[in-house]
């Protein structure tokens, strides 16, 4: 605030400016991001019942694709990074024969349940394929997979010891760190991480 009788350095006034300058552009890429997230919630609700996985309450490899591309836009346009964490299960096929298949659907939704607390709300979760899941990470670059692993290593053991189960859930990762010049899209992302893991697709 100016006040009569009183002079301000002009290099005052410009680090004045420059502070109000980045505070305006903090609080517009927040409003942004809200904006963003309303309107994806209202694009979701829409084909809320296409896009959702019955047995996980998940999205599905569908609903995945719209609402990972939605954010894949919203990073390229605030020019912040993402990447996408794959997680299928082993030994599920073995966890069917040896214990049934209610036994294999709770497998499933255990493991869902731990990937929806494990991260954030701004992070798209989803079941993908028949034992796979895949994570986007919104606004983050490649992450420590060994640290992730371990994480949900710990909850896994949780939950195992809270119902007594006969085998552990165990599962692999793979991660890719999204290039738009590259991958371009969600589908594109999803075919890279199929050939790290050497399948060259994923899916039902």
């Amino acid at each position: 605030m100016l006040v009569s009788g009183k002079s301000v350095k002009t290099g005052q006034l410009a680090d004045s400016l420059h502070g109000l300058n980045v505070l305006e552009t903090a609080v517009q890429e927040r409003e942004t991001m809200r904006e963003m997230a309303r309107e994806f919630e209202q694009q979701l609700t829409a084909v809320q019942v296409a896009s959702m996985d019955p047995l996980t309450l998940l999205t599905n490899l569908h609903g995945f694709q719209v609402l990972g591309q939605l954010w894949l836009d919203a990073c390229q346009q605030l020019a912040k990074p993402a990447s996408l964490l794959f997680f299928d299960l082993d030994y599920f096929k073995r966890i069917n024969e040896l214990y049934g298949r209610s036994e294999g659907d709770s497998a499933l939704k255990t493991f869902a349940d731990v990937l929806r607390i494990a991260f954030r709300e701004s992070d798209v979760v989803g079941r993908v394929g028949g034992d796979e899941f895949a994570v986007l990470l919104t606004g983050s670059s490649a992450v420590d997979v060994a640290g992730v692993r371990a994480r949900l290593e710990e909850m896994l053991d949780e939950r195992n010891a809270t119902v007594h189960r006969c085998y552990d859930i165990q599962f692999s990762v793979a991660q890719v760190e999204f290039d738009p010049l590259r991958h371009k899209t969600v589908e594109g992302l999803m075919e890279a991480i199929g050939h790290v893991r050497g399948q060259g697709s994923v899916g039902f």
